[in-house]
């Protein structure tokens, strides 16, 4: 294969297996993905030029192409077998205080973007960790905290520039292109093309009113019940996580670690959260505290999502009301039966607050679909090498099994960007009716289907 004819045509740099820095371009951020594939190479990108330059060679080549962004795919899908075209270098990111526009490149991380954001003291709904890249993000939909006050990041997107299977450098927004930006809003990354850069519309942003608090296992079940009640009645500045989790190697300290969460933000004082929450706080006596008011972007960085990073598998189902007594209950005896293992970040389910300007964009608007959610439940479980033999195994059983139990109590549907290698429904459990518009989409902007994975749209 001409890996030279590469080099020659673009002014990135190429790496292949035998070379160094090959391994940190095809790492993996779920690292039980780590290794299942080996690319033939990567291209780290210079310039837009060079992303048509190495379509072109791909298909002269009849090499699949793959785009990574921040690498943070939970299924592992920013590499494959084929050519890895590395957007990082492309990672420019400007705001312009007047207007509000935000233009930011396809390999740019979050942190840069609240970088560029954080002296005008504006803000779209950016995500919680700063080195996942924007481009996976807001392909996928993208939520956060912010989200039901600003809606999804993928609704503050104006405009983004594709480089087609083809080699058309495409202008996309609602007046140029307008199929293609359609999709482009949650249609998920790597499937209609390679988005170099974004352009998303920014809003002021307040000081806000951060919480986090805990309760005895006991009390999980009108803890749950009441936050719920809530949140049904809240206004979009409010934003709550409510987790049900444990961690421990044994059965003893899996039960000792039996814990009920909830953290969240208010934006706006003090004295316009404590109404919301004093039904919670009156239901049950936390066992641990903290409600500060700080600055947007002090909260930000107080609650930046943090995790191991080893071992992991997540699966997701859309809550569109409020979780019976029944369905409170069975997430708990399934928590209760976690199997256990080294890893700190253990397993549970996780309620992430939605709603707000999330659902007041219509479903069809977007190709993101999912317009009716109260909450977004997480059910995750995770482990590390250093665990007994067989462990993984037990804790996929285990993650299978509550997933499966919920289906009486959630939705069906589930979020594309915390992608589920074992959703076999995925094509209308991610995209609902708006699927078939999304395959027009790729047959027209991708007629030969360059861009393939295990999830990709028209496969």
């Amino acid at each position: 294969m001409a890996w030279r004819g590469l080099s020659d045509v673009t002014t990135g740099r190429v790496f292949r297996p035998d070379d160094p820095g090959y391994r940190t371009h095809t790492s993996l951020f779920n690292k039980r993905f780590e290794g299942r594939h080996r690319p033939l190479g990567v291209l780290v990108v210079a310039d837009v030029e060079d992303v048509r330059r190495a379509l072109a060679w791909a298909r002269e080549q009849q090499v699949t192409p793959v785009v990574r962004a921040g690498g943070h795919s939970f299924a592992g899908y920013s590499v494959n077998d084929g050519l890895v075209i590395d957007l990082s270098r492309l990672s420019l990111a400007r705001a312009d205080g007047s207007t509000g526009l935000v233009t930011v490149g396809g390999g740019a991380r979050l942190g840069q973007v609240y970088d560029a954001v954080r002296p005008y003291e504006m803000a779209f709904s950016a995500g919680t960790n700063p080195l996942v890249g924007v481009g996976g993000l807001v392909l996928g939909g993208g939520c956060e905290y912010a989200s039901r006050r600003f809606g999804l990041t993928t609704d503050a997107l104006v405009e983004t520039v594709v480089v087609t299977a083809e080699g058309a450098v495409l202008t996309c927004n609602d007046r140029e292109n307008a199929d293609l930006f359609w999709a482009c809003r949650g249609g998920g990354g790597g499937n209609f093309g390679v988005n170099v850069s974004f352009t998303f519309q920014a809003q002021p942003v307040p000081d806000v009113t951060t919480f986090s608090l805990s309760w005895a296992w006991a009390d999980t079940a009108k803890v749950v019940e009441v936050l719920q009640q809530v949140l049904w009645q809240a206004p979009d500045e409010f934003a709550v996580r409510i987790g049900l989790s444990t961690h421990g190697a044994t059965p003893s300290s899996i039960g000792e670690n039996l814990t009920v969460t909830a953290a969240g933000q208010f934006l706006g004082p003090v004295s316009g959260l404590m109404p919301l929450l004093d039904p919670v706080l009156t239901v049950a006596t936390p066992t641990g505290r903290e409600v500060l008011e700080r600055t947007y972007w002090d909260a930000r960085g107080a609650m930046t999502h943090a995790t191991s990073a080893d071992e992991f598998a997540l699966r997701t189902r859309y809550v569109k009301t409020p979780v019976s007594g029944d369905g409170i209950a069975a997430m708990m005896s399934w928590v209760e039966r976690w199997p256990g293992s080294s890893n700190p970040d253990g397993g549970g389910i996780g309620l992430f607050s939605w709603g707000g300007a999330i659902n007041r964009t219509p479903a069809d608007a977007t190709a993101f679909v999912h317009r009716d959610t109260m909450f977004l439940a997480s059910m995750d479980t995770s482990w590390t090498d250093a665990d007994p033999a067989g462990l993984s195994e037990t804790n996929l059983r285990w993650l299978d099994g509550m997933y499966e139990a919920m289906a009486g109590h959630l939705s069906d549907s589930s979020y594309q960007n915390f992608v589920d290698p074992a959703l076999d429904t995925w094509r209308q459990a991610y995209y609902g009716d708006n699927y078939s518009r999304l395959v027009e989409v790729k047959n027209r902007y991708d007629p030969d289907g360059l861009f393939q994975f295990e999830q990709a749209v028209g496969c």
